[in-house]
């Protein structure tokens, strides 16, 4: 007898409960359902087959990320296919790219992904304009590379770029700095919120340089800052927190942008991804 997913439980009885209570209309989120494979890192080092049958059972078919310690980019690749589960988008570290870009983009070649991330710029204490400057030659040195070879370069906002610069902010700087062609973005709502920023402002300001969006929510109260830091009991089921979620989505939706992932760094993401899923689908036009 097959296994049952608690996941998958909790997701069509909180889809059921959603849709109840649903307002009429057409479906915001029309997007391939994904999510960062960070979410389940408590879960691949148990398991990667029954991992990716839990995600699979919750109806997701997109994850951003790499290849789970312990298995070959060929065999995890054929788990992935087994499940209809597409990574259209892989990780890579900030030295790590700029050492050696040309063996990202061989990673992310290999699981079928268009597009590389980088999460963090490194520094120490607060960040400021001697790592702005070089990160925007560094992403579009590396950007270039990966152009080339057929990926889309994405730095992931993190929150302490909006330190305020000149008549705007560092992020600013970096978004006017870099060349479009070699560099885009990929928006984390939680942290362009936690960092004073309005993620929707930042979706009409700079438009097409967005090609991927992290979806989370920030618990109400929370005051945010410039670290790139919150404890992780700040993650909260989407449609439950400050952040305007729908809003954001609907913003990024006529923009274009085609990739959602839903990412939940808290300790109980076991129970907040299915409500997550759940208000995404219960969300209408």
């Amino acid at each position: 007898m097959k296994k049952v997913h608690y996941f998958s439980v909790c997701c069509l009885v909180l889809t059921s409960l959603f849709s109840s209570f649903a307002q009429s209309g057409k479906p915001l989120y029309t997007f391939p359902l994904g999510a960062q494979a960070y979410t389940f890192r408590n879960s691949f080092p148990k398991g990667i087959v029954q991992t990716l049958d839990t995600i699979q059972a919750l109806g997701i078919t997109e994850l951003e990320g790499n290849v789970p310690q312990g298995i070959s980019a060929e065999a995890y690749l054929k788990l992935l296919k087994e499940r209809n589960i597409k990574v259209p988008s892989t990780g890579a570290g900030y030295e790590e790219i700029v050492a050696n870009p040309l063996d990202v983009v061989k990673k992310a070649k290999a699981l079928g992904a268009k597009y590389v991330m980088v999460a963090w710029i490194p520094h120490k204490g607060n960040f400021g304009w001697d790592e702005t400057q070089q990160a925007v030659k560094d992403f579009n040195k590396v950007g270039k590379v990966l152009q080339e070879n057929g990926i889309t370069f994405c730095y992931h906002i993190h929150g302490y770029e909006f330190v305020e610069y000149q008549n705007g902010t560092l992020f600013d700087y970096l978004v006017q700095n870099t060349n479009p062609q070699y560099v885009s973005f990929e928006l984390d709502m939680l942290w362009a919120f936690h960092g004073g920023a309005n993620p929707e402002k930042l979706l009409d300001k700079y438009g097409k340089r967005f090609k991927m969006l992290h979806v989370k929510d920030l618990r109400k109260g929370v005051k945010g800052d410039h670290s790139g830091s919150t404890p992780v009991t700040n993650d909260v089921t989407l449609g439950t927190g400050q952040i305007d979620v729908a809003g954001i989505i609907r913003k990024a939706k006529k923009l274009g942008i085609k990739h959602y992932f839903i990412e939940d760094e808290s300790p109980i993401q076991n129970i907040q991804v299915p409500q997550s899923i759940a208000y995404l689908k219960s969300l209408k036009e």
